[in-house]
């Protein structure tokens, strides 16, 4: 290509509005502009593969399903709240490590839900443990949500010395 010919190309691109742009960890972006419209195309390729021809990520089709095609089982997961709970807790006394006994139960919770294979369902598991000395306590939660397709469960524990409150969340994803 002559060198007339590879000087008028950038000014032609940009009199049109396109631009090329290359940025850090091998992201590009082309971006134009034309009178009535703008577009643009960002393309990021993965550490240790930059060639020439960037490859696009696999595009997944739309299902186009609106709501659950299986229900979120609140009765199961109130019985598992309340069987990890208990052997978590019953022989427990007001002077356990708290921080690390919620952990290790929000965990145990969130793979024992897992484990039923509710398919589009995000879970959040919250756990509180108190110390009961006869108080009064209340909890409460808002989320903006579904009605229809997003459900809870939840579930209490007491003891002489302390006391939890277990909660699963459960919110579907379109």
């Amino acid at each position: 290509m002559s060198e007339i010919l590879k000087d008028k190309l950038p000014r032609k691109e940009k009199r049109i509005g396109r631009m090329s742009i290359e940025g850090s960890h091998g992201a590009r972006g082309i971006f134009g502009r034309t009178k009535d419209s703008m577009c643009a195309m960002l393309c990021i390729e993965e550490a240790g593969h930059h060639d020439d021809h960037a490859q696009m990520g696999v595009k997944m089709e739309n299902s186009y399903q609106m709501g659950p095609g299986k229900r979120f089982p609140v009765p199961a997961v109130t019985d598992i709240l309340n069987e990890v709970l208990t052997s978590f807790l019953k022989e427990k006394k007001s002077n356990i490590r708290s921080q690390r006994m919620s952990r290790e139960i929000t965990e145990e919770i969130k793979d024992r839900v897992k484990e039923l294979m509710i398919p589009r369902y995000k879970i959040v598991v919250l756990v509180y443990i108190g110390q009961f000395t006869g108080q009064s306590m209340q909890i409460s939660s808002r989320c903006q949500w579904d009605a229809a397709n997003d459900t809870f469960a939840y579930s209490s524990f007491k003891n002489n010395s302390l006391f939890s409150v277990a909660s699963v969340y459960a919110v579907y994803a379109e």
